[in-house]
């Protein structure tokens, strides 16, 4: 590229001082004409020098980048994935400015699922439906209920407030769980029925049987004289008599079973220290772990650990739960359970009960919470059932899980 300069130079000094010569011989033809071929042989090697010179500058056509540069094309690209995705989310999405907690304006639907929601012919008020995605508490999951053309329907929401540009906006994200949750509910009616309806018949068939039985026996004692047969018609019918008595001793039993489960009082959180109420429960429960050889262990992260909630409800639920794990151990070695509580991501408190029993059977693991359901000869069934439902009051869940090796593991967060 520069010797292609330097000819320019040379060409154009060149051309000047031809310029200058046939100015001298302006009155010589020879001399004119001989500066003027001259003159054109270095305007045409200048004419080349350019044309290199330009094809060095300018790129071909393959070298000229087409579009935007490769780090902005990359990131258009993943912006237009993103923005895809987004719109065939399986959960609609709503922005709002959150202005006020009442504020029933200024919500956007973001992807088409929420389009569809807010669409002619699917929820019916749309004013109330933003009211109440803009009073949701971004701090917990909530759900709410909004009329559709189809009656009325129950959604999730979850929000998260943001700070974009120096400006407050809450991402709203709906779910509406109506039909998942009639299919819940309707499962669960059927397990229901089904627990309620063999318990009753268990007490009602034999009652039936034997009141028939006493009937016939009764009237068998008021035809005989003999004082012999009627000796043994008596016996019979007292004890046919007593195990109607039984059985409807059994059966107010079941029934007082399950007004305790529908019965249970709201619950009256307090600030209480966890360690403390573990200390009560090792009392309550360690001397009869030791006095079949087995040992507890109750543990808080940190000592000083607090939180408010029903002392009592928590207190029975830890205490139910205990008690399974209690039968659960009773033909093991070196019988143990623990009791381990502490703070997880979030501020969110975690106990964790385990046993070194044999666990719950795969295929029971889906029926343990179930009212009434059990696998014990004695058992009620409404243990694990009254203990989800104390959890639940006082806004935790509690889940079994399945460890490598041999135990049960019940999870409460709250």
């Amino acid at each position: 590229m520069a010797f292609n300069y330097l000819r320019i130079v040379i060409c154009i000094a060149a051309l000047m001082g031809l310029a200058v010569l046939a100015t001298i011989n302006l009155h010589a033809p020879r001399g004119m004409v001989s500066c003027g071929l001259a003159a054109l042989l270095v305007a045409e090697i200048l004419r080349r020098a350019l044309l290199q010179l330009q094809r060095q500058d300018v790129p071909s056509l393959q070298e000229i980048p087409v579009g935007l540069p490769h780090n902005q094309q990359t990131l258009s690209d993943n912006f237009l994935q993103l923005e895809a995705r987004l719109e065939h989310a399986p959960i609609a999405l709503f922005l709002s400015a959150a202005k006020s907690a009442t504020s029933n304006d200024e919500i956007a639907p973001l992807n088409n699922f929420a389009r569809r929601m807010v669409a002619p012919g699917r929820t019916t008020d749309i004013s109330d439906f933003n009211a109440k995605l803009n009073a949701t508490d971004g701090a917990q999951r909530n759900v709410i209920v909004f009329d559709t053309e189809r009656g009325r329907e129950r959604a999730l929401v979850a929000v998260n407030d943001m700070h974009i540009n120096g400006m407050q906006q809450r991402l709203i994200a709906v779910l509406p769980i109506e039909s998942e949750l009639e299919t819940v509910a309707f499962n669960a009616w059927q397990q229901l029925v089904h627990v309620l309806t063999h318990e009753i018949m268990n007490s009602l068939t034999p009652v039936a049987s034997l009141s028939r039985t006493a009937h016939d026996l009764l009237a068998e004692m008021r035809s005989t004289t003999d004082v012999s047969n009627a000796h043994d018609i008596g016996n019979d019918l007292s004890t046919a008599l007593d195990a109607i008595s039984r059985r409807s001793d059994s059966l107010v039993g079941f029934v007082s079973s399950y007004r305790s489960l529908t019965n249970v009082p709201a619950p009256h959180p307090e600030r209480i220290r966890l360690a403390q109420l573990f200390a009560r429960i090792s009392a309550l429960l360690t001397p009869n772990w030791q006095a079949n050889g087995g040992s507890t262990s109750f543990t808080v992260e940190p000592a000083t650990l607090e939180v408010m909630i029903d002392s009592g409800q928590l207190e029975q639920a830890i205490i139910n739960i205990l008690h399974n794990a209690e039968e659960a151990t009773a033909n093991t070695f070196n019988r143990s359970v623990s009791v381990h509580a502490r703070l997880t991501r979030g501020s969110r408190l975690r106990i964790e009960i385990n046993d070194n029993g044999p666990g719950v059977p795969d295929d029971l693991i889906p029926h343990i919470f179930t009212p009434f359901f059990t696998t014990k000869s004695r058992g009620s069934g409404i243990g694990l059932a009254l203990v989800r439902q104390l959890v639940h009051g006082n806004g935790g869940t509690v889940r079994y899980v399945k460890v490598a090796n041999t135990g049960a593991r019940f999870v409460l967060t709250f």
